[in-house]
Parts: C-alpha cells; structure tokens; sequence
C-alpha cells in the first residue's frame, strides 16, 4: 500500500515539473514587448561598452550558481558583497534600467530573474569579436 502511494506521489511530481517548462512566449500576451525591450537596452549597453555583455553574463552566473536563479543578486548585499564578488560584479544599472522601463510598460509583470535570465542570453548575442 506504501509502495503505491509513494509510487503515485512521484508519479504526480513528474507531471507537475513537465508543465512547469520554460517558454520563449510566456510575456507575449502580458507585456509583448518585454523581451525586445530587455534586447533593446542591452544591445545599447554593450554597443556603449563591450565587456558590459560579459558583465551581464557572469552577474546571471551569480545569481544563479547558489540557489538557483532568483534574483538574489539584485537584492542581497551580503551576495555583492561577498570577497569573490567586490569590485568585480557590474551591470547592476543595464538591469535597474531595463526594470524601469518594463514597470511602466507592464507593471509587476516581468521578474527580475526573468531580465536577468534574458539580458545574459541577450548580451552574448549582441558582444561581437573586435575587427
């Protein structure tokens, strides 16, 4: 009877985690313009200064490399502030700014994970090698 039960709750946990997958569309009907803004801006920033797409990239690494990706790093200074972390996490800004712009597009709509997420993915595409 064990064995049933706790073969059921196993098999209800695979299926919630399989309808809880990641979607390229998930902000297209509450804020439609949420990931060409987060490009938009990022592109900006890099275009401004190279390195920022690097900066973006390993300040997603951070937040992510603990406890998963939730924006912990925008938040806790006890994790900017941690010895392998001062003076070297940048970017903060490009963020804040992109969160800015999507409050008045689409107020609390888009988290701050989610831009993390999407401005690192967005700042590898826009560094380009130097010619």
């Amino acid at each position: 009877m064990a064995h049933s039960s706790l073969s059921t709750v196993l098999l209800l946990c695979l299926a919630m985690a399989a309808s809880a997958q990641l979607s390229p569309t998930f902000y297209q009907t509450s804020c439609p313009n949420a990931l060409s803004t987060i490009k938009a801006a990022v592109t900006a920033a890099v275009n401004k200064e190279n390195r920022m797409g690097a900066s973006l990239l390993r300040l997603h690494f951070h937040d992510c490399f603990v406890q998963g990706c939730d924006a912990s790093v925008l938040l806790s200074s006890m994790e900017q502030n941690a010895f392998p972390n001062v003076m070297s996490l940048r970017g903060f800004e490009v963020i804040d700014s992109i969160k800015a712009k999507l409050e008045t597009m689409c107020k609390q709509t888009v988290s701050c994970a989610d831009i993390l997420t999407v401005a690192a993915r967005d700042s590898v595409v826009a560094v380009r090698p130097p010619t």
